[in-house]
Parts: structure tokens; sequence; C-alpha cells
């Protein structure tokens, strides 16, 4: 139990790059710098000007500091000229040292309540240990996560959680 909750917690910090253009507390032991800029690449760039969105397109890479997100395409969504919520599918890859990779195929970031939901084929993984399911939910304000497995068919292996933690693995080995 004590390697999920520090491998939520390094998560929970590592998640906070798509929010980082909304600086806020972070949870302990985050060394995230908020402030840092944040650096946007990508293949294309399309905006809405009426339904107030800018989208990346192809082999998107978002960087700040240490940490990185890539994925397909990331979508911005603003409310009031401020930043609402950020939209990555296909391939969502948040990578940090300090935090480790989650993995999964789409990622919501909403500003606001400053809560991340990553879908799809999830995997967390910090040093040896990974974990496994179909939904992960991250409130930032809170280091709060859920970690769900999703539905389960007749005949298939999904609809659990799954975990595997090595003792006294360190990042990296």
């Amino acid at each position: 139990m004590k390697h999920l909750l520090i491998f939520v917690a390094a998560f929970t910090a590592g998640a906070a790059l798509t929010g980082s253009v909304h600086a806020a507390p972070q949870p302990a032991g985050a060394a995230h710098d908020n402030n840092a800029p944040i650096t946007i690449s990508s293949d294309s760039f399309q905006a809405d000007l009426n339904a107030k969105t800018g989208t990346y397109s192809g082999n998107v890479q978002i960087v700040q500091g240490d940490m990185k997100l890539r994925a397909n395409t990331v979508k911005l969504s603003t409310v009031n000229s401020k930043l609402d919520k950020v939209f990555a599918n296909g391939n969502v890859v948040v990578d940090s040292p300090k935090s480790g990779i989650v993995t999964g195929d789409v990622g919501v970031y909403s500003v606001v309540p400053r809560t991340v939901l990553m879908t799809g084929n999830v995997v967390m993984k910090k040093g040896k240990d990974v974990m496994r399911g179909a939904q992960l939910t991250v409130n930032l304000n809170t280091g709060q996560a859920l970690l769900g497995g999703g539905a389960r068919t007749p005949g298939a292996s999904g609809g659990r959680v799954q975990g595997v933690f090595i003792p006294n693995s360190q990042p990296g080995n």
C-alpha cells in the first residue's frame, strides 16, 4: 500500500503539467515549477475564434521544465479568455523524471477544479512499479486519485485494476 500511495502522489505531481498555466499549490514532495515557460510544438495548429478553441495536431509535445506531455492532438478551450480545459487525444504520455510515466488514450485536464481524467488503457510506471486500469481520476488540489478497472466483459481479462510493485526498487532500475 505504501508503494501505491507514493506512486499516486508522484503521478499527481507529474499530471500538473497540463495545468501549469494556472499556478496553484502542489502536493507535498512536488518540485515542479509552475512558473517555468511552457513550450508547445506540433505539426500544425488550428484556431477557431468563434468556438474559442485551439487545436495542435500531429506529434504534439508540451514541455515545462522537466515535465513533458505528448499526444496526437491537444485541444485547448477557453471561457472568458481564460484556459478552461485541455483535451489530449491519442497516445497520451505524461513524463517526468521525478513522477514517472503515465500513458492513456485520452486525457482531459479541467483547469478550475484542477482535475485530470485519463481514460483508455491507463498505465502508470515509476521505476519497476506498474499500475494498470481503464480510467484514472486525479484531483490536483487534494492529491487524491482513483484508478478504475472499467467494465468487465465475458471472456476478457479486463475489468480489474492491476498493480505490480517491486520491493526496494529504485526509479530507473
